[in-house]
């Protein structure tokens, strides 16, 4: 399987989580195309999501995590987001070759890790890429919209969490105000009601944490494509600083990742315990 849903014995709130990029399976001839070793390839992980949103069951949510890495299959791209120089021959039509990202090399198929190495020794077949999507990217994102209707249809609303981490060194805000604890994208206050961004920063706020709003992470593919809160589905990505609860270097966890997870189940409460008429009053 290249996607696991967790589930709680039952769904009782209109929240559903999602970890894109905390997967740690690395396909054999994938390792041997790469240029790089493995620690190297999992600088682009954000390592341990799953598992610091993991508390989503216990307050009656379910978590969608993928089980892929992200320098295999980024999920949070359009589908044929992708470098055509990273690819022999041409691209089919409806491949988005002008995307800013998958020009800096961090398109549906990278071309670098996190850190801007080069993946791979030889340059690779769309036939490649086409299966990794149709047998990674796909399936992700019908489990994910087919949580997210679901939820709506059994409550009227739903808020989606897209769960990520981002390192220490690209925390900063552009505006320079040092580094974050965490980063809440809403696209601009488009994506999700304000209440619910308010509440998020508040409590994570009050919690000792340094918060801040869209910078420099305002919400990806997944925000800007799920989100539709004037139909009743709100979509909030939470960046967490990976110093605050692993080691960088040694992709490895950190002694306060217990502690952190707290804080993230203190937060989930609070997501849980809006009035669902903040999440109504926007349709």
């Amino acid at each position: 399987m290249s996607i696991e849903i967790i589930r709680p014995a039952e769904q009782t709130v209109p929240l559903v989580f999602a970890s894109p990029h905390s997967g740690q399976h690395y396909p054999n001839d994938f390792i041997a195309a790469s240029r790089l070793d493995p620690l190297s390839l999992r600088r682009s992980e954000d390592a341990f999501m799953d598992e610091v949103f993991a508390s989503a069951l216990e307050h009656g949510a379910p978590l969608l995590r993928a089980q892929f890495a992200r320098a295999y299959v980024d999920l949070n791209r359009e589908a044929y987001e992708l470098d055509p120089a990273m690819f022999e021959g041409d691209l089919p039509e409806y491949v988005n070759t002008k995307s800013v990202r998958a020009a800096a090399g961090l398109g549906t198929i990278a071309r670098v890790v996190s850190y801007g190495e080069e993946i791979y020794r030889d340059k690779l077949t769309f036939s490649e890429a086409k299966k990794r999507i149709d047998t990674c990217y796909k399936p992700y994102h019908e489990a994910l919209r087919g949580l997210v209707e679901t939820t709506r249809e059994k409550f009227g609303v739903c808020l989606l969490v897209d769960c990520h981490s981002m390192p220490s060194s690209s925390s900063e805000s552009r505006r320079g105000k040092g580094q974050n604890d965490m980063v809440l994208g809403d696209c601009y206050g488009t994506a999700c009601a304000p209440q619910i961004v308010e509440r998020a920063e508040q409590v994570l706020s009050e919690m000792g944490l340094k918060v801040t709003r869209n910078d420099p992470y305002a919400g990806g593919y997944t925000t800007r494509h799920y989100s539709a809160p004037k139909d009743g589905i709100h979509v909030l990505q939470v960046e967490v600083n990976r110093a605050l609860y692993m080691d960088e270097d040694k992709v490895a966890r950190g002694e306060q990742l217990p502690h952190l997870v707290q804080q993230i189940s203190h937060f989930i409460r609070a997501l849980v315990e809006l009035d669902r008429k903040v999440l109504l009053d926007s349709i």
